[in-house]
């Protein structure tokens, strides 16, 4: 089982300012690399009034220059914000500057205040999101001019540079998935899985098999690394700790729900995205990695019996002393299972 980071800077409750929350979360990520760690997914989120980390291929390619072998992921850009050759230069110039460490997660977002502030009807979004991933991919593979005319970009005679440095054919592409037709669809694509952080160990097995099924019925190698799971990390040194983790992470939820929602408009009565779950202690416990150090190892070892290979932590308050506290006491467990495969 492999360990990478997901996420990116934020500002706790009360603190103010963003530099702070920056300048942490690159040092908690170079630290990270050198704990063990072989990855970083940043998330894009706009108007939070949060400090969500926004221009992310930025902050990805300034962390490039301060590691040298973690991974370098998005989680995810959201495909609709953004004019798909401007977005293909900047991915491919990460990958560059990062000597092909680039992990590129896309999505189609899902957040109500950031359509409304992008004036981007919600309904168009699948469709925006299709036509930007088209664009990009056929940016970093055509070796020749093209056009483009579509429903809602159009360009002329044009060649996009750089090219990424993986062109096999290109770096990898991770999408959020969840549902049994976009977990089958990004199987028999090609494209790796992104899951959320909510779903259960059991709920997990079956997205796993889904996908490799769909890459069976496709023809298509089942290799390492091509799911990753995100789960929070409320690893503890005492049991009497884990009900003020969950606490806090009931905090988040509620604090990134509202920080969804339109200005000055009351919620939707039928809301959508991963902050309407059920947000009780038991779902909690399903659905991170908690409490002591034995108890964590025993957490990881039945998502890895359901075929979780790769576990992406959210831990945006645990700072770098509960990574450290994690690469001493759980790491090795796993260490010696890579050992002997």
């Amino acid at each position: 089982m492999r360990f990478g980071l997901f996420g990116g800077p934020s500002r706790p409750p009360g603190q103010v300012g963003d530099g702070k929350s920056f300048r942490q979360f690159i040092d908690y990520v170079v630290e990270a690399e050198q704990l063990g760690f072989e990855s970083v997914f940043l998330v894009e989120h706009h108007f939070t009034g949060a400090g969500q980390v926004s221009a992310s291929l930025t902050l990805l390619s300034y962390l490039a220059g301060l590691t040298s072998t973690m991974r370098l992921g998005t989680a995810v850009t959201v495909m609709p914000w953004h004019q798909p050759l401007l977005l293909a230069e900047q991915a491919a110039t990460v990958d560059i500057v990062s000597n092909g460490r680039l992990d590129f997660g896309v999505g189609r977002g899902y957040r109500a205040n950031e359509f409304h502030g992008f004036k981007i009807d919600p309904d168009e979004a699948q469709a925006r999101f299709e036509e930007a991933v088209g664009l990009v991919l056929k940016s970093w593979t055509s070796k020749e001019r093209f056009n483009h005319d579509g429903r809602f970009w159009s360009f002329r005679d044009v060649i996009v540079e750089p090219q990424p440095v993986q062109n096999d054919p290109h770096p990898p592409i991770w999408v959020a998935a969840g549902s049994e037709g976009s977990v089958r669809k990004a199987a028999a694509t090609g494209q790796r899985v992104l899951m959320d952080q909510f779903g259960s160990t059991a709920v997990c097995a079956e997205r796993i098999g889904w996908y490799r099924d769909a890459q069976k019925q496709a023809g298509l190698p089942a290799l390492p690394n091509q799911v990753a799971l995100t789960r929070g990390l409320l690893l503890v040194d005492h049991p009497s700790k884990k009900a003020a983790e969950f606490e806090r992470r009931h905090l988040m939820g509620r604090m990134i729900a509202a920080s969804a929602q339109i200005p000055g408009q009351a919620p939707p009565a039928n809301p959508t995205g991963p902050f309407v779950l059920d947000k009780s202690d038991d779902a909690t416990q399903a659905a991170t990695i908690n409490g002591t150090p034995d108890e964590c190892i025993g957490q990881l070892k039945a998502l890895e019996a359901a075929g979780v290979e790769y576990v992406l932590f959210n831990d945006p308050w645990g700072g770098i002393e509960r990574l450290r506290f994690f690469a001493r006491e759980v790491m090795p467990a796993f260490r010696k299972a890579r050992a002997l495969a």
